[in-house]
């Protein structure tokens, strides 16, 4: 793994652990449309569409599910010292260093080399990541440690499988243990449209007190523009459990300086009075079929259109204040209404390695900083390749969804 190699891998796990997710490959207005309120909120998920990489994620109930084995034959072994500082309850737990975490890490692994091992301690968002081989080929592995607000929609959202319409992946499976603890295992890809057969499996933990564990491998030395070295990544489901969930990393969550740790917030989101997929679907023209729609979520919808001359899939994003990032958003181009709503339009094309595939966008502003942005496909989804040659619907129409009144009444 080269330097520029580690600067990412450091990067990835530093921020995109805790920023959705996790950084696939969309449009540069893919991450506009979706991610700026989401990301800030949500700094651990992966979405693929108006949440893509970091732009958020669509959420829907389990794709596929598999049952994680409960033998002690596939755990892997607790024997690094931070594990004794975790049965001993402080008040005020000592920092855990760069060193501690990665030794950790190593020897929690199974039996195989580890190389090119890096780690932050836990005084600089906590992390480790090495290059292990166990004979099968080398593959990068990383643990990120992190704290998320309890009862919130950030701690339940890090634990729910992904939209399959977004994120393509093998299984996902997302399960309470007897402690509490909720645990996700996804077995997906690096790439949405799986290329260079890069695979990335994903453990995630988040306990009743808040902490968050995330343990990711790939079956490369490297997570991006590095060959496959084998089939599979090396940890069984059974193995990233025992990873996921061993004391260590919850000693080192503990260890986080207070002030880093998020504050609770369990009515961050208030009910709204409509669901933001019901409401995109009660927008789109009448004459349009709604194959499909999304789930109930507090700032993303999307709905799946079907003309008779292809599927469509169209999204919105619906983020209550953006003033901050106005400017950023709203550039060259932008049209100003009398009611000193922006406007503004982008047709480009669509996720990257998906040939054909076009994306429009019309991106909008009010004065009090609402932002609606409304973006439609010409493929029934952002990973898949196209359908029809242009979207269902026509950048006015979909101008008309992003600037109708019934979004100011959602929350």
């Amino acid at each position: 793994m080269s330097e520029a190699d580690h600067d990412s891998f450091e990067e990835r796990f530093a921020q995109a652990l805790r920023d959705v997710g996790a950084g696939l490959d969309t449009g540069r207005r893919d991450l506009a449309a979706a991610g700026e309120a989401r990301g800030r909120r949500l700094r651990t998920r992966r979405r693929a569409a108006v949440a893509g990489g970091v732009a958020g994620v669509a959420l829907a109930g389990l794709a596929g599910t598999f049952v994680l084995p409960e033998g002690n034959d596939d755990a892997v072994h607790h024997r690094s010292a931070a594990s004794t500082a975790s049965t001993a309850p402080r008040p005020a737990p000592s920092p855990v260093s760069a060193a501690e975490l990665a030794r950790t890490l190593e020897e929690l692994l199974p039996k195989g080399r580890s190389t090119q091992t890096q780690a932050r301690g836990t005084d600089d968002h906590p992390y480790a990541a090495t290059v292990y081989d166990d004979g099968r080929g080398k593959a990068a592995i990383s643990v990120s440690v992190n704290r998320v607000p309890v009862g919130t929609q950030e701690a339940r959202e890090t634990t729910q499988c992904p939209d399959k319409l977004f994120i393509a992946y093998d299984s996902c499976a997302t399960t309470r243990r007897s402690d509490g603890s909720v645990l996700m295992i996804l077995k997906g890809f690096e790439y949405p449209n799986q290329r260079g057969g890069t695979k990335l499996w994903r453990a995630e933990l988040v306990t009743p007190t808040g902490q968050h564990i995330g343990v990711q491998e790939w079956n490369a030395p490297a997570e991006k523009d590095a060959p496959v070295t084998r089939d599979e990544p090396p940890l069984s489901a059974a193995r990233l459990t025992a990873l996921v969930t061993a004391p260590e990393w919850r000693t080192a969550a503990d260890a986080i300086p207070r002030k880093q740790w998020p504050e609770p917030a369990p009515n961050e989101h208030p009910a709204r009075t409509g669901s933001v997929s019901a409401t995109l679907a009660g927008l789109t023209p009448q004459r349009i079929k709604v194959a499909s729609k999304g789930n109930a979520d507090p700032e993303f919808g999307y709905v799946v259109l079907d003309d008779g001359k292809g599927a469509s899939l169209v999204q919105v994003n619906v983020q209550p204040d953006m003033r901050d990032v106005e400017d950023q958003l709203f550039g060259e181009g932008t049209e100003t209404l009398p009611d000193g709503t922006k406007v503004t339009t982008h047709k480009e094309p669509g996720e990257k390695g998906v040939a054909g595939i076009v994306m429009w966008t019309v991106d909008t502003i009010r004065p009090d900083g609402r932002r609606v942005v409304v973006s439609a496909f010409n493929s029934g989804a952002q990973n898949t390749p196209p359908t029809r040659t242009a979207p269902a619907l026509t950048m006015k129409q979909l101008q008309t969804i992003a600037l109708d009144p019934t979004w100011l009444t959602l929350g």
